[in-house]
């Protein structure tokens, strides 16, 4: 049976968090709002923008000026600031191989989504990319999948990869199996507690893990 495969981008193909973190950084300081540390600035890669901005202390009213702040500097600059992760071209390229279909399901804005992985040389190996909208109808990881699989269908041998709960669990509301993965930004106990079938420390183990589903 034809295997069709979901990804996350940001902490999952590419590492996105320099970029990420620096536009975030230039938000909150817009805002004259206090920054946190590096680290916890982690916290920005995976999640709908809005959400983070307003758990960091930008009133709810604001939030769009917030993401505008973040894009002016994200949109020219801060989606390069990037880099896929070690093993994942060979990974792709071995999956495809393998005859699997291969998805994005990302938060991030579709064309943002399109035109990293184009730099990278990455949408060649991909159905189809599926991402969020600018205008935040369609933000949550729940949502891009249900599009996802309004436009391409699906298969009962279908599942997503990803390096946060968020990923696990809205996979998990249209009832298809994850994997985490350790090496993004999101912590391997929230990503079982959410359900997930396991945890790949490599590229290598993610790929066996795959083929065992």
């Amino acid at each position: 049976m034809e295997k069709a495969i979901l990804f996350d981008l940001d902490g999952t193909l590419t590492d996105s968090g320099e970029g990420i973190i620096n536009c975030a950084e230039l938000a909150l300081r817009h805002f004259g709002l206090p920054i946190p540390d590096r680290e916890e600035m982690r916290t920005f890669v995976g999640p709908p923008l809005g959400d983070t901005f307003r758990r960091y202390g930008v009133p709810a009213d604001r939030v769009e000026e917030a993401i505008a702040v973040y894009r002016s500097r994200y949109i020219p600059i801060g989606k390069f600031e990037n880099t896929p992760y070690p093993g994942i071209r060979e990974l792709l390229e071995t999956l495809k191989g393998e005859g699997c279909r291969l998805y994005v399901a990302t938060s991030k804005p579709e064309g943002m989504s399109v035109e990293i992985l184009e730099h990278f040389d990455l949408a060649q190996y991909f159905d189809r990319i599926c991402g969020a909208t600018l205008d935040a109808s369609r933000s949550t990881k729940e949502a891009v999948i249900e599009y996802l699989l309004e436009q391409n269908g699906r298969t009962d041998n279908m599942v997503m990869v990803g390096d946060t709960k968020f990923d696990i669990l809205g996979a998990k509301a249209h009832s298809i199996p994850a994997i985490g993965v350790a090496w993004g930004y999101g912590k391997g106990s929230e990503m079982r507690e959410a359900g997930a079938a396991g945890i790949a420390e490599t590229t290598g183990q993610l790929l066996e893990m795959l083929r065992d589903m």
